[in-house]
């Protein structure tokens, strides 16, 4: 009993996704502009995640380590992810 997913299906998920995606960092970017034009400082960070390695950076020690415990949780996600529809597809 297998998850059964068509290919038009798999890519109009895979659009929406990426789409999602595109809007959170615009959003993030425009809090960002807003924040720094209030308080005069503006604080970010981001992950480049390869595999399974996070490369991290940032303006900030603080924004480093948010930003590296969110990239380690969303590679553990992944991998728990992968393994269960792995175990769904067997």
């Amino acid at each position: 009993m297998g998850l059964a997913l068509g290919g038009e299906t798999l890519y109009e998920l895979g659009i929406i996704i990426i789409f999602i995606g595109v809007i959170i960092v615009f959003a993030a970017f425009v809090l960002l502009i807003l924040s720094s034009i209030k308080s005069g400082r503006a604080r970010g960070g981001g992950a480049l995640i390869i595999g399974p390695f996070p490369i991290v950076f940032g303006s900030d020690k603080e924004s480093v380590k948010t930003i590296l415990w969110l990239s380690i949780v969303l590679t553990v996600l992944l991998f728990i992810v992968s393994i269960v529809l792995y175990l769904l597809g067997r």
